[in-house]
């Protein structure tokens, strides 16, 4: 920090982390709201505040972001120790209130008195839309099973769309690339997953998780649902319920005859490995992923049923296939190893492949010197490292899904 004067390391006192400085909260009891231990914060704010995710202008800078559990009635409240504009001229703090009204709907509230006011509210809030599924997890403080709901609502829902503004604050924080969704656009759905919780012998909800999905059209007379953004709320992560809502969702699909298969918009590595949990969960039953049908190699039989019963697609079928197998394979048998590792092999090997035949077709085209450098990145040995690295990479993803599964 050489060379930085006087006035310099002032103002970097007035530098708050804005992922530390935002306290976010699900309130059921008066008593949360003072508690430290029911405080979390984002994993993400560059949305709001840049890259480097820091406000300037500020010290002891806490921006409160509390939610009644249910119906997420909002206390929005900025504190801090002093600012810099009392103490400097010409320096301006920045509008770290006015970037988060940019996301919260209007209606909350900056008092806390009122907000403690509004859980007594939260006995008359109930989930929005059917109910399609129940189940328990274990463990709550005293050991007992607690009751989770997964509801699906659209917007004609009463009260459901100032709910939904509420709740997709949190996508902000929580997912690096969120963005909010059109609800005007009537081909979107709404799952959800509550809690059942008693309080003062009455039974509440409290809002665990939620995912959105976008119903696109396929000619002639099909659609193809989406799953857009899925998020689990912080205090509820690690216990199952993104595959609980997921597998909800696959169940939900699967009775309708207009539905083609389920996708995922860029899906992170994180869904992709709930995905694989939760299509090898359904799959296993299947007659055509038989433990004898397995090792014949994937067959249109398994694409088809997975497919019709399921709506899951011929490229996520494969998985299923290829992880299925895995789980009833001697790998310490080396012939049944090699056999199952080149079988993967190969279809990791179709993107190298088309490139090598993009590769011909350029021949064609190119001056000697740029040639030379193509062909040098396609490189057989580094193809083969490649490969191998990926194959790896694969087999340790698969053996955590055969691993979870054993748990259930």
């Amino acid at each position: 920090m050489a060379g930085m004067n006087a006035m310099e390391k002032k103002l970097a006192e007035y530098k708050c982390d804005t992922n530390e400085a935002i306290c976010l909260k699900l309130v059921r009891f008066p008593e949360d709201v003072e508690d430290e231990s029911t405080t979390f914060h984002p994993e993400y704010s560059h949305q709001l505040y840049g890259d480097d995710e820091v406000a300037f202008g500020y010290k002891g800078l806490q921006i409160q972001l509390y939610y009644t559990a249910g119906n997420l009635n909002t206390l929005f409240k900025v504190k801090y120790t002093s600012k810099v504009s009392e103490k400097f001229d010409c320096v301006e703090p920045d509008n770290v209130e006015g970037k988060i009204r940019e996301i919260i709907p209007p209606g909350f509230t900056s008092n806390t008195d009122d907000f403690v006011a509004l859980l007594e509210k939260e006995a008359n809030f109930r989930p929005f839309g059917s109910l399609l599924h129940t189940y328990t997890v274990h463990g709550g403080e005293d050991g007992e099973d607690i009751t989770y709901q997964i509801y699906k609502a659209d917007m004609a829902c009463p009260g459901f769309r100032e709910y939904h503004a509420r709740l997709q604050t949190f996508l902000m924080w929580f997912i690096e690339t969120a963005s909010f969704i059109d609800v005007d656009d009537e081909r979107w759905t709404y799952f959800l997953v509550f809690e059942k919780y008693n309080k003062d012998g009455e039974t509440l909800y409290a809002t665990a998780a939620y995912m959105t999905v976008y119903n696109y059209y396929v000619y002639p007379d099909k659609t193809r649902p989406r799953v857009s953004q899925m998020l689990v709320l912080p205090p509820f992560q690690g216990e199952g319920h993104g595959a609980q809502l997921l597998e909800a969702v696959h169940r939900f699909y699967c009775t309708s005859p207009l539905v083609q298969d389920i996708t995922a918009e860029d899906p992170s590595e994180s869904y992709v490995k709930l995905r694989d949990f939760v299509l090898v969960k359904l799959c296993q039953p299947l007659s055509s992923f038989a433990p004898e049908q397995l090792s014949q190699g994937f067959s249109d039989a398994m694409a088809t049923e997975a497919r019709e019963k399921l709506k899951i697609n011929k490229k996520h079928a494969r998985r299923v296939y290829e992880i299925l197998r895995l789980r009833v394979t001697d790998m310490s048998d080396e012939e049944k190893a090699k056999s199952y590792r080149l079988e993967v092999k190969r279809r990791l090997f179709g993107p190298y492949k088309k490139n090598q035949r993009e590769m011909v077709k350029m021949k064609k085209c190119l001056r000697p010197e740029e040639l030379a450098s193509h062909i040098s990145q396609m490189d057989t040995e580094l193809q083969h490292q490649e490969l191998e690295k990926s194959y790896q990479e694969l087999l340790a993803d698969y053996r955590r899904v055969i691993e979870r599964l054993a748990r259930i």
